[in-house]
């Protein structure tokens, strides 16, 4: 009974339970003498938005939120401080147009030898831990007759102090201020208080807080934890920073990526744009302070060994909002900041733009070799812009590849009306987006197997199984979803000729601060864990290989018969042959791979990643619930034989001679 009660309920991964025996064993055959297609070193990477906290209160490490004063609120995040019956003031100045970038600061004055000033509430609170280093930076300006000093406590919940150190300000002009001092308790809610000793006033801003261990230790720099699950995928490539980060609501809100290189105190910050967009998640104290900008971007990419992808905008806010537009005979300085960026990525240090990179500490070449013209646009006013952006790029830079979008579907009228126009515009890349349940995932597994092998080629840019809909905050990265989309993605390999590149999106999500599900990595203030998602993604980019080769059964592609799919590929630098396979059914799957093309084997190995529930989640608690298991198996006369779990996505990499 149990068993029937699975299968009604899980339908579309069991079909072949009714006729599928435990003992019918299946012959598929590989010949690794035949390479279908090549696969590109950019075939799995991944893509970064600013959703979901992923920027500030995420992957960039800084613990103070609104720390220049610059929120719409200016003092959201802040709140005053009275020990002891203090007293003071705060005021709240604007320099206006003598620093446009930044024209907020904070000016606190104190009638009381101490005890008055202002705490910081953090990202959801602050992630201190016992016995590391906190590095404390603040813009001061002594007023006239004052000599005070700054007393910099982190507190945990309870109040208790947790970590201090002393700052003396002393000149009358705008100066940096540093001090740094080791945590006594790991705290995943603490505060920061920054309380004045003496009478008089000062003004502040840009007050800063960072961990010492930041990605490669860099000062004002990246979470090493979730830099580190990113290099741990190997990604082909980085696609950033968005999304729809680079349209805005309105074309003022866009992603201007000019104004997020340069000194952290001069850049720009704008309302983010995701912090008010989902009724059932309003975040209104979501900005972007741009501390992680372009330069980071490229920093992060060369870093993890990945090709970067930026995005830029072309003149159009996001469609699904306010569907401003920039007039064609004004997208001039649009156009200039693409062929900026180019030269700031790849041009030589006697170049305007190269020698702005190499001033910023980087003299070498970023190796920039694609661009994304648009995010998700679409329709006739998205196409003569690309034209545009297309004739001037090229005719400066004809090696950078653009990247073309055919909209935010994945079939339809908006999204045939795209392909179409860009398939005869030859274009280079198209990014094809598809949120869908796992059925659909299954549905069309195939669907590349039919597209032209002399077209443009796919970028499968975003792409994620929903488990209840579409962006619904009751989603989850369960087991089923994760398995679908391994499943999907043989059809991806299968078809490398065809598809290029491919990401899941998004990638990041604070647990408290999340405006989308499902995501591929989790995190709260001290912790992060990869989800069932993230382990099918980076299986396939550390096991990718090379050269696709055919894997049938019964001569034809394994696209679902029994509820199984697969896909081989040979990596010619490891010498190994490397078959995935993925049995959605809910019973045990006799497998003989049978090989041609080897002459000899040393060795071989299976990766499983699976799980009886496919309701099954991985958690801040529980991290591992569906993670990789990894073991040796036999290799008998070009044979393997193998039983394959229920639910389970299989890797077997076979070594093999030279």
């Amino acid at each position: 009974m149990k068993k029937i009660v699975l299968i009604l309920l899980n339908s579309a991964f069991c079909l072949s339970a009714y006729c599928q025996s435990n003992d019918t064993e299946k012959v598929y055959t590989i010949n690794a003498a035949t390479i279908k297609a090549q696969v590109r070193p950019t075939m799995y990477g991944i893509f970064f938005e600013d959703i979901n906290m992923a920027g500030d209160g995420g992957v960039y490490a800084e613990l103070v939120k609104n720390r220049s004063f610059e929120f719409k609120d200016p003092l959201m995040g802040w709140d005053e401080v009275k020990q002891d019956k203090a007293d003071g003031s705060i005021l709240i100045l604007n320099r206006g147009e003598a620093n446009p970038n930044n024209p907020r600061y904070i000016q606190i004055s104190s009638k009381s030898a101490k005890g008055y000033g202002l705490i910081n509430e953090g990202f959801r609170g602050m992630g201190i831990k016992k016995d590391n280093r906190y590095n404390f930076s603040v813009l001061a300006k002594m007023e006239e007759a004052s000599a005070i000093s700054l007393q910099i406590e982190l507190v945990n919940g309870k109040g208790e102090i947790i970590g201090s150190t002393t700052v003396s300000p002393s000149s009358k002009q705008w100066k940096k201020y540093t001090a740094s001092f080791i945590a006594t308790e790991t705290e995943p809610k603490a505060s920061l208080r920054v309380l004045l000793k003496g009478i008089g006033s000062v003004d502040l801003d840009m007050i800063s807080l960072f961990p010492q261990d930041t990605w490669k230790q860099r000062p004002g720099g990246l979470r090493a934890d979730l830099v580190q699950k990113l290099a741990d995928m190997k990604p082909g490539f980085l696609r950033f920073p968005g999304g729809c980060i680079v349209e805005g609501r309105e074309l003022d809100t866009r992603y201007q990526w000019k104004r997020t290189i340069g000194d952290v105190a001069n850049r720009r910050m704008i309302v983010n744009r995701w912090n008010t967009e989902f009724a059932h998640r309003q975040t209104p104290d979501y900005y972007q302070s741009f501390g992680l900008g372009f330069l980071e971007y490229f920093e992060m990419a060369e870093d993890i060994g990945a090709s970067p992808l930026p995005i830029i905008n072309c003149g159009m806010a996001c469609q699904f909002n306010s569907c401003e537009l920039v007039p064609l005979n004004q997208l001039g300085p649009y156009v200039q900041d693409a062929l900026d960026l180019i030269e700031f990525a790849n041009g030589p240090v006697n170049s305007t733009w190269g020698k702005k990179r190499a001033a910023l500490g980087h003299p070498k070449p970023f190796n920039l070799t694609m661009m994304g013209v648009g995010n998700e646009q679409w329709g006739p006013q998205y196409i003569e812009r690309y034209k545009i952006f297309e004739k001037a790029i090229h005719a400066r830079y004809p090696q950078i590849k653009l990247v073309s979008s055919d909209g935010p579907f994945s079939g339809g009228d908006i999204f045939n009306y795209s392909d179409k126009i860009f398939r005869k515009l030859k274009a280079a890349i198209i990014d094809e987006h598809y949120y869908n349940s796992p059925e659909w995932f299954l549905k069309h597994v195939n669907r590349y197997d039919h597209y032209d092998r002399n077209g443009p080629k796919i970028f499968a840019g975003e792409y994620a199984a929903q488990s209840v809909g579409g962006g619904n905050p009751e989603n989850k990265n369960n087991w089923k979803c994760a398995m679908a989309e391994a499943a999907f993605m043989t059809g991806l390999e299968r078809n490398a000729d065809v598809v290029s590149m491919t990401s899941y999106a998004p990638l990041f999500a604070h647990v408290e601060g999340w405006q989308w599900k499902p995501d591929l990595i989790w995190f709260d203030n001290l912790q992060s864990f990869g989800t069932p998602n993230y382990y099918v993604q980076q299986l396939y980019s550390l096991n990718k290989g090379t050269d696709v080769v055919p894997l049938t059964l019964n001569n034809e592609a394994v696209e679902g018969q029994d509820g199984c799919y697969a896909s081989a590929t040979l990596d010619n630098n490891k010498h190994e042959l490397i078959i995935k396979f993925v049995n959605t059914s809910n019973v045990v799957q006799k497998a003989d791979f049978s090989m041609s093309g080897i002459t000899s084997v040393t060795k071989a190995s299976l990766t499983l990643l699976q799980s009886d529930n496919l309701d099954s989640v991985n958690s801040l608690d529980q991290p591992f619930a569906v993670s990789p298991q990894i073991s040796n198996i036999e290799f008998k006369d070009n044979h393997i034989k193998l039983n394959l779990k229920p639910y389970s996505f299989n890797i077997i990499r076979v070594n093999i001679e030279k």
